[in-house]
């Protein structure tokens, strides 16, 4: 192939950039420069960086890189210990506590916050190198960098159901010790009991009017309450950076594998609740809902409890039902996110079917769900039936539905003096599914299958289609999720037989994909692309490595000469 004077001169340049930065890389490593991007392994999980005035307005100098961890140990060392930086200040509740601020109770002033740093930053460094030892920056410019050469490596924390046990167990059930609320009569914190709720529901990501952010909420909480345990030589969660933000040290957190229901008074199984439009205010809006409302979903309370690790995975805004924020027509309390959307929004993990769809992602179950329809998108009608269930034809008389008592707290009893109910009707509806653990019998299900049809090169390849079904039902049969919303014994055959009806002799790949690529279906591969993505992306989604990707011999024999 001839190359044009242009693309010669392209090849040049390229090439120069290219070796430009070779030995500009390779230049700035003898020189002994450095940074994120030369020595990626220069991390810490400690790196913090204080930027504390940007209360005050925009920064002059860049924030300062500042290495917790090592600070600690270094004051440990001289018997100090984090009394040394943070005041003591008492909170609403009259308890006495470190005050997360370095040598101060408020931000009072720019100057004023400006010199507590640099005397006391500079006085100590200045000290310990006078002593003959190693000792932090003196300068301006060491301190203030605009690109430093460490980068954080710590990785955010949280309060799974393990942890929250051990801290209920340690506590001897006295929630009042971490929950709390802002009372506006009292000015105070108080302990409203029954209405407990993750930290997160008041704490957000920045402070917030009389509202810290959760990073200090958390910070001065949980370490203010590890030293004091530890003070009392009592066992005590960890007190350092590297504890809490070091995966590697995180590991070796005991975790609780028994863990007993979080009792809050919340139902088994109820009805997902929807609200119910005034007919004397909105009469039209009323009847619109009842033309096009589909059936209720009966849900399972405590089997989504036991899938995850903490409630806000649902209740991402707080502890109240779904519909108290998303309304039918939507509302300003839920950004005016309806409830069919809330519950629908395939891109949100907050939604069911967007927590649903990235469960899909699962090596197990990848294999056959990327070639499938996604959410709303499938035409298959028991898709919908699948959450939305028809009533029972026949309902016992005795059987009555379910009315939850306002504000079930913890002791305080709900109908008929149990804390934990079911609605009757959602729990036989849900009793009323055939799970499926298994698919067709073994005689139905062709052992091996010959794909000739492109054998031109290679061997008819031979497809152990038996032992390819049998394993992918061996790998989701303790899937409740999967019994759940396999609605037929073929539903596992749809992975590869994607758009033919469930059938125990479904059609073959060729009876929809021709041999070459058909211009008039762009979404349509030919038969070889589609054996290939198929055969091959299945593998590699799912994670099996033999036959190899980039050996065609692996599948296909060659034909003797």
């Amino acid at each position: 192939m001839k190359i044009s004077e242009k693309g010669k001169s392209v090849i040049r340049w390229t090439s120069c950039l290219g070796l430009l930065a070779v030995v500009v890389i390779y230049g700035m490593r003898a020189e002994g420069v450095t940074g994120p991007w030369t020595e990626p392994e220069n991390k810490r999980p400690d790196m913090i960086t204080i930027d504390a005035m940007k209360v005050f307005g925009d920064l002059e100098r860049p924030g300062v890189i500042f290495l917790h961890d090592r600070h600690t140990e270094a004051l440990s060392s001289k018997g100090q210990d984090c009394s040394a930086c943070h005041l003591k200040e008492t909170d609403t509740r009259g308890q006495e506590r470190l005050s997360i601020k370095y040598k101060r109770l408020k931000d009072t002033n720019r100057n004023e916050v400006m010199s507590i740093y640099h005397n006391n930053c500079i006085q100590c460094h200045t000290e310990v190198a006078s002593e003959g030892e190693k000792s932090g920056p003196l300068v301006c410019g060491e301190c203030h960098q605009e690109k430093p050469d460490i980068v954080s490596s710590g990785q955010p924390m949280g309060m799974d159901k393990s942890l929250h046990f051990r801290h209920v167990k340690a506590h001897e059930n006295k929630c009042e010790q971490c929950h709390h609320e802002y009372d506006e009569k009292s000015k105070t914190l108080i302990y409203a009991k029954g209405r407990e709720g993750t930290c997160r529901y008041c704490h957000m990501e920045e402070t917030q009017e009389n509202r810290i952010s959760m990073r200090n909420a958390s910070h001065i909480s949980c370490v203010d309450c590890h030293l004091k345990t530890k003070a009392k030589e009592l066992p005590s969660g960890p007190v350092n950076c590297q504890g809490c933000h070091d995966l590697s040290a995180r590991e070796k957190i005991e975790v609780v594998k028994d863990i007993p229901r979080m009792e809050r008074g919340q139902p088994d199984i109820v009805f997902v609740k929807r609200e119910q439009p005034d007919p004397y205010t909105d009469p039209e809006f009323k009847k619109e809902i009842s033309e096009n409302l589909m059936d209720q979903v009966p849900f399972s309370h405590v089997a989504h409890e036991n899938a995850n690790d903490t409630c806000r995975v649902c209740h991402h805004a707080g502890m109240d039902s779904c519909v108290t924020c998303h309304s039918l027509k939507g509302s300003k309390e839920g950004n005016f996110v309806r409830l069919e959307t809330s519950m629908h929004q395939i891109d949100s993990q907050m939604s069911c079917l967007g927590c649903h769809e990235t469960m899909k992602e699962d090596k197990n179950c990848s294999g056959c769900h990327e070639f499938m329809p996604s959410g709303l998108k499938t035409k298959d009608p028991s898709t919908c039936v699948s959450c939305h269930m028809k009533p029972l034809a026949e309902i016992p008389d005795s059987v009555q539905p379910l009315v939850l008592a306002e504000n079930v707290t913890n002791n305080e009893p709900v109908e008929n003096g149990s804390v934990h109910m079911s609605d009757p009707l959602a729990k036989m509806l849900l009793e009323s599914r055939v799970p499926i653990t298994a698919t067709y019998d073994e005689e139905d299900i062709p052992e091996k299958v010959i794909i000739k049809k492109l054998s031109k090169k290679y061997e008819p390849t031979e497809l152990p289609h038996r032992k390819i079904v049998n394993t992918l039902m061996k790998n989701i049969q303790d899937s409740k999720i999967t019994q759940y919303y396999h609605q037929d014994p073929g539903t596992l055959c749809q992975g590869c037989h994607h758009n033919s009806p469930v059938s125990k002799k479904p059609p073959s790949c060729e009876s929809c994909h021709g041999a070459a690529f058909e211009g008039g279906y762009p979404y349509k591969p030919g038969l070889m692309a589609a054996y290939h993505n198929q055969c091959m992306g299945c593998h590699d989604r799912m994670g099996i490595e033999k036959p190899a990707t980039n050996d065609c011999t692996g599948c296909h024999k060659e034909k003797k000469k």
